[in-house]
């Protein structure tokens, strides 16, 4: 049954794109990690964003700060809403899970996206983080406090989360060749978000705006 509903994650968002974009709050609750995330790439630098949505906030906070943003999401309508609200950006509709784009980001983010994956194609995904990063690229992601699966709602319709364990997700970074710079579990000040960033490996990883 987990499964089955893990599948049915992208035609849910496909299906429900305008409710949702309707339904996302704006006050950007995120911001005090997100600028943390900011703070470890180069002025200018690009941001691959995994699993977008429509685009708003998190990605127009990214544009905001002077970032060059990539976006991808499995909802047309939403990477449709992202072009028309931010032309001079660039939108992909594809599967985060299968995305090879054949080249390198300054950071790479996976908000409320990552952790409606299956627990086999969250271990999969560290594949596609890691050849998706250049020496010393940013990688943020959410997740669960611990290793499990939690089915929630949205517009009446049931909605999969999973989360590996902590001690899972270190030794995937590691593998991946990333350092873990900072990870909060039920972040009080983030609605309760679990939250990772992590560094990549390689010459000149000191670098970034402090």
């Amino acid at each position: 049954m987990s499964r089955e509903l893990a599948q049915a994650i992208i035609g849910i968002y496909r299906r429900h794109a305008a409710e949702w974009d309707r339904e996302r709050g704006r006050s950007l609750f995120e911001k005090p990690r997100l600028d943390r995330f900011v703070a470890c790439l180069p002025p200018g630098g690009r941001v691959l964003d995994l699993g977008c949505g429509s685009g708003e906030p998190i990605g127009r906070y990214l544009v905001d700060q002077g970032l060059a943003v990539t976006g991808v999401d499995t909802s047309g309508h939403s990477i449709g809403l992202c072009r028309t609200r931010m032309p001079e950006q660039t939108w992909i509709e594809a599967d985060m899970r299968t995305l090879a784009l054949g080249e390198a980001f300054d950071g790479i983010l996976a908000w409320d996206s990552f952790f409606h994956l299956a627990h086999d194609d969250q271990r999969r995904m560290f594949e596609v983080f890691a050849r998706h990063a250049g020496d010393a690229s940013a990688l943020m992601f959410t997740s669960g406090p611990h290793h499990g699966e939690a089915i929630g709602e949205f517009a009446g319709e049931k909605l999969y989360h999973a989360s590996l364990a902590p001690e899972e997700y270190r030794a995937l970074l590691d593998r991946s060749g990333f350092d873990v710079v900072d990870f909060r579990a039920d972040d009080p000040d983030c609605a309760g978000h679990t939250v990772w960033l992590a560094r990549r490996r390689g010459a000149g990883a000191q670098g970034g705006r402090r």
